[in-house]
């Protein structure tokens, strides 16, 4: 997507250039220019989104992550506990 989103910008710059050059209807540059301006829209959106993403994938493995330090410390903590009862004092 973020190709096509690229290439929708190309051709805006394009079809903005032309209607330039070819000095056509005020129509024609103010439609290439709305054709850019959405297709950068298109592509802070795309980029937006990807970066969320990758914010999600952390937030998900720092859970997971304090989830087995958590079981970890209580499988420790039992350990502890276990090894206090059996002992006895000389």
């Amino acid at each position: 997507m973020l190709i096509w989103c690229g290439i929708l910008f190309a051709m805006g710059i394009m079809a903005f250039l032309d209607s330039l050059f070819n000095y056509g209807d005020i129509f024609r540059q103010v439609n290439s220019v709305l054709f850019m301006l959405v297709s950068l829209g298109l592509l802070v959106r795309t980029t937006t989104k990807i970066r969320m993403r990758s914010t999600e994938k952390y937030l998900e493995r720092i859970s997971t992550l304090e989830e087995q330090v958590f079981a970890l410390q209580q499988t420790n903590d039992k350990g502890r506990d276990h090894s206090r009862r059996t002992s006895v004092p000389a």
